[in-house]
């Protein structure tokens, strides 16, 4: 059962990639140029993941590798915040 959820877990951070010539570098869905951070700011604000979506043509799946993205303590640049170093 373990080894079933890493295998989901590496295929969902597959849907984020980070290209110098996308956005600036920032974290993207694959795909697209929409932003792991923008996802975050729209489930932040009371969107449903069903919403986003619609809204952007992104699928629920899409909105779980955001997820797991941060939770595996992603290198997003928020001010104020540092990387903390962790490896996973």
């Amino acid at each position: 059962m373990f080894d079933k959820k890493c295998i989901v877990m590496q295929e969902l951070l597959k849907r984020i990639v980070i290209d110098p010539e996308v956005m600036a570098g920032k974290p993207v869905i694959r795909g697209t140029r929409i932003t792991v951070d923008l996802v975050l700011e729209l489930l932040t604000a009371g969107m449903s993941p069903e919403e986003i979506s619609q809204d952007y043509r992104i699928s629920i799946e899409d909105i779980r590798a955001v997820l797991l993205y941060v939770a595996r303590g992603s290198h997003l640049d928020f001010p104020g915040l540092r990387s903390s170093g962790r490896s996973f």
